[in-house]
């Protein structure tokens, strides 16, 4: 056996644990543990979506105890400041003498649950954009760089709810993934009320570090990608502007903007770990289309038409996915 199938194995092994550590507090939406998990594997950030109550920060503060880092976690409300996230200059006097001495913000953590985050006003989601997308933190003209891993998860109840202020879209932009949480069924509420309820709480067990987050990250990054597969995603991501000779009908009537190219990098990074996390060492079609809806949906903007009908970005994805063959015809011929 390989080096490379070495550490394959282990990634695999790894991954798994996390999963089963995480599922045993969250009961069901194994979807939503698995497309977190990808996102703190890759490096990017996840937004969770729902109505409160679902379990979406008991998610992110069992990540936090399965695995071996710092967490943070920041309650957002229409009062905070970014200082409040960011950290400011406080005044010290040591020896007889005043200086300045910055005090780190909870955005200084490994893994950070911005929660509520669109309860917020526009000025303090934006604190967030530069820690998100540069891994640093800049104030009073000095940056300062965050720990790696860093992961933001942030939770946002629905737009439509009182006291809701929506992202902007170059903030939404900075998510790898959107993940909708969704209500449980009968047999999951009944499991949930059982372990809630009762006198066991169940505990998972640490079970990763952040060497390890890191090394499966880097051997991620590594799997190769086909070059026509590279051209798949660049497809989808075209067929997403109404304007564009490969968009279906239905993003020609319904959509105002379409993803940007953070669209196609957050699908082929998260493709990459799905892959390995599956046990295969090269990135598939299947896989592009498995991570897909949740790396675009937040990057699709509706028209006023779309809108005004309820279209869903995620019926767009379907149509995109669907019109867009995974072999072009120039490979096809071959």
């Amino acid at each position: 056996m390989s080096d490379i199938e070495v550490q394959a194995k282990k990634a695999c092994a790894t991954y798994a644990a996390m999963r089963d550590e995480v599922s045993k507090a969250i009961v069901g939406h194994r979807d939503i543990i698995e497309g977190v998990l990808i996102g703190f594997i890759c490096g990017g950030h996840v937004l969770l979506e729902g109505v409160p109550g679902l379990g979406k920060t008991l998610l992110v503060r069992t990540l936090a105890q399965v695995v071996n880092c710092d967490f943070s976690r920041i309650q957002f409300t229409p009062d905070l400041m970014p200082a409040d996230i960011t950290g400011t200059n406080i005044v010290t006097e040591e020896g007889g003498q005043r200086r300045f001495v910055f005090q780190r913000g909870p955005i200084f953590g490994n893994i950070v649950l911005a929660d509520e985050v669109n309860r917020a006003t526009p000025k303090t989601q934006s604190a967030l954009l530069e820690a998100m997308q540069e891994g640093f933190v800049t104030v009073a003209g000095t940056s300062y760089e965050l720990g790696q891993p860093f992961f933001v998860l942030a939770t946002q109840n629905p737009i439509e709810m009182e006291g809701t202020y929506p992202l902007p879209e170059a903030q939404l932009d900075r998510f790898l993934f959107k993940l909708e949480v969704r209500q449980s069924n009968v047999k999951e509420l009944a499991s949930i009320f059982e372990s809630t309820t009762g006198d066991k709480t169940p505990k998972p067990a640490r079970v990763a570090g952040a060497e390890d987050i890191l090394s499966i990250r880097e051997l991620a990054r590594a799997i190769p990608i086909a070059p026509h597969l590279n051209e798949f995603v660049a497809r989808i991501i075209l067929a997403t502007h109404p304007s564009n000779e490969f968009a279906p009908s239905v993003t020609r009537q319904y959509v105002r903007y379409g993803s940007s190219p953070r669209g196609g990098q957050s699908i082929i990074r998260a493709a990459k770990v799905k892959a390995l996390v599956d046990g295969r060492y090269n990135v598939s079609a299947s896989d592009i289309r498995q991570v897909a809806k949740p790396a675009l949906r937040h990057r699709i903007l509706l028209n006023f038409e779309g809108e005004a009908e309820g279209i869903r970005s995620d019926a767009i994805v379907d149509a995109v996915l669907a019109a867009i063959p995974d072999v072009p015809d120039t490979i096809k011929k071959l």
